[in-house]
Order: structure tokens, then C-alpha cells, then sequence
């Protein structure tokens, strides 16, 4: 991944929101099917004849917002309701695109952005459901800029074959905008080591994967995410300070951390934003990216979660510059892009200092 970012002058500007929102940004870890337009959910509801726990926008987003589950299990329950409006290739396919130009209001630069498209079978074809967002996110792209990148996710609630179809589907895809094979979903009592082929078939066709780990469980399934399932990077990683021995590997082989501090805080997989381990992930050498996970499940963006870090656990400036740069430097992208549009990023943080 590189060392840390080193600049060369001291970073002045007081941090305020604003200035956070005109940073560049890159987002690895959100979901889509957690990231809709609550208006929009609306519209394709009386589109679709599909009921909603509310009839009006903000209604329903304070229905769909989590601010407290009891566990990550309670949390997912959310994501029924947006799924229900998620069945039909024209709805994928705004959903992308609208989450796309959401991004680009606060000036994020890359997305990577996941979801399972199983869940939209049967009424779409596996083919139909990855097609869809492709084709919102690269229209949304032409318009915008941002760099919108597919991450197919595989969930450890599904039987394992289903894992292996969604491998097969993200290496099919692999040049058309996806870029990745994600396990996610209820982690505890559901072993990524049960998914393991889904994985062998990604590292066969030289496609990255991550997994979701230490979030739901503790620092065994991160180790599971590793070393049985190769995972080049870690969705939340949350409890891995539980194994030195795993922590001291994911340091030295520069594995990238997926952090969502308002997610783990809804999950309860922390207590409180204070007690988030993100500085010691940082002070201890982790390479760390900060992320929403979802937008309007958690009623966050990103350069909120930026403004999170610094005022409740007093990451500096020069800190964000430093996650900024491990988000794009951990990108799934072919290293010469992705060095140039680090080097493209690292000018801009300098300049506005």
C-alpha cells in the first residue's frame, strides 16, 4: 500500500464541515441497498404497489434509521425495507445513479459500492441485477467524474453455492465495472470459512476480495477473512485488537481496515464514538479508511463521518489527509490509475491547507 503520506508543508486551515465537504474523498466500504433516496424509495413504492412503513420522505427515513440495535442482526432488518423497492432493473439502475450524484455534492472522488444480487432474485436474473447498477453507476460517472466501482457481496446466511454463483458473476463483470467479491451479512454463528470456494474462484481469476469481520464477531472470523479466505482487505475489522498475533499481521502485510464508526456505534459493536479503537488502529501502523457503510440507514455521509473522527476522537488534519490517501492507495483499481489519481489527490490536500 505504500508508507504513509508525508507532506510538505503544515497543514493551517481550522477544520470546520465545509472544509471537510470540499476535501476529495474515496469511499470503500457503503452499501447500496442501504444508501437510497428516502423520496425516492416513495416514488418506486407507488410505482411498484409495495407497502412502506411510511408514506412520506421523512417519515421514512426516520423509519428506516437505525440509532440503536440491540446487536448487527436487529440493524440488517432495515435493509428489508429497502430491498422491497429494489426489484425491478429501472429502480437498480436510479438507485446507482442518484447515489452517485450524492457523492459528488460532497466531493468524493472514487466509490466503491456493494450489494448482493441475490437478494433481487427472482423477480431479476442474476445478470439483470448486476447490469442495472452498473449501467446508473456509469451514467452517473459520465456526468459527475466520480469513479464508480461494483463490489459484489456474497451473504453468510445464503447457502454456500450461492456465495460461488456471486463469484462467478463478479469475475464475469470484472471488466465492466466490478471490481471486487464481498462476504457480508450476520456474522456470528454464520463462519466465513463456510464460503471459502466463493473465494477460491475469485483468487483463480486474480479478482480482489474483502470480508466483513470483527464487526458481528471477534477477531477469530478476522482471522478466518485471512487466511482462509485471503481477504485483501478488511469491511470494519473492528474488534481486532483481541488478537495481537492478527493485528500484527494485518500491520505488516499493510492489509486496509474498512472503518464506519457510526455504523459500529447503531451496531453496538461500540459502546460509544470514544470508544472506537480507529486511533489506536492508527497509532499501532494499520492502514485505516474511514467509510459510511450506509447513508440513509445510518443518517450519515461521508464528510460526516470525517467531522465524527476529528471532534470526538481528535484526529487531527494531518490524520485525515492520512486516511483520505489509505482510502484511495486501497482502491481496487490497476496501479497505474490508481497512483496517478493518488498523486492527483495528494496535490489537491496540499493546496488546501
Amino acid at each position: 500500500m505504500g508508507s504513509l503520506p508525508r507532506f510538505s508543508r503544515t497543514q493551517s486551515l481550522t477544520l470546520t464541515p465545509e472544509l471537510i465537504r470540499r476535501l476529495p474523498k474515496a469511499e470503500l466500504h457503503v452499501h447500496l441497498d442501504g444508501s437510497l433516496r428516502p423520496e425516492t424509495m416513495v416514488e418506486l413504492a407507488r410505482e411498484q404497489g409495495v407497502t412502506l412503513p411510511a408514506d412520506d420522505a421523512t417519515a421514512l427515513a426516520e423509519a428506516v434509521h437505525v440509532r440503536s440495535a440491540r446487536n448487527l442482526d436487529e440493524y440488517l432488518e432495515r435493509y428489508y425495507i429497502t430491498v422491497s423497492v429494489m426489484q425491478t432493473t429501472a429502480a437498480l439502475e436510479r438507485i446507482a445513479y442518484e447515489f452517485v450524484h450524492d457523492l459528488a455534492a460532497e466531493n468524493v472522488r472514487y466509490v466503491e459500492v456493494r450489494y448482493c444480487p441475490a437478494l433481487h432474485t427472482p423477480a431479476l436474473s442474476l445478470t439483470e441485477a448486476v447490469e442495472a447498477p452498473l449501467a446508473g453507476l456509469q451514467r452517473a460517472e459520465c456526468e459527475t467524474g466520480v469513479i464508480a466501482r461494483l463490489i459484489v457481496a456474497g451473504l453468510r446466511t445464503l447457502p454456500p453455492a450461492v456465495s460461488e454463483d456471486l463469484a462467478r458473476l463478479a469475475v464475469d463483470y470484472a471488466g465492466d465495472g466490478v471490481v471486487a467479491f464481498d462476504l457480508a451479512g450476520s456474522e456470528w454463528g454464520h463462519p466465513a470459512r463456510e464460503h471459502v470456494r466463493a473465494f477460491d474462484i475469485v483468487h483463480r481469476h486474480g479478482l480482489p476480495c474483502t470480508c466483513h469481520a470483527g464487526e458481528g464477531d471477534g477477531a477469530d472470523s478476522i482471522a478466518q477473512a485471512l487466511h482462509l479466505c485471503g481477504a485483501h482487505r478488511i469491511g470494519h475489522g473492528t474488534r481486532l485488537r483481541e488478537d495481537p498475533a492478527t493485528e500484527e499481521f494485518v500491520v505488516e502485510n499493510r492489509i486496509p481496515l474498512e472503518v464506519c464508526l457510526t455504523s459500529n456505534l447503531h451496531t453496538h459493536t461500540v459502546d460509544s464514538v470514544e470508544e472506537h479503537p480507529i486511533r489506536h488502529y492508527l497509532d499501532c501502523g494499520c492502514v485505516v479508511t474511514l467509510n459510511t457503510d450506509s447513508r440513509l440507514v445510518d443518517g450519515t455521509t461521508l464528510s460526516d463521518e470525517y467531522w465524527l473522527a476529528h471532534t470526538r476522537l481528535d484526529i487531527t488534519r494531518a490524520e485525515i489527509d492520512i486516511l483520505i490517501l489509505n482510502a484511495f492507495q486501497s482502491a481496487f483499481l490497476p496501479e497505474a490509475a490508481k497512483n496517478a489519481l493518488v498523486a492527483q489527490v495528494r496535490r489537491e490536500l496540499e493546496e488546501i491547507a
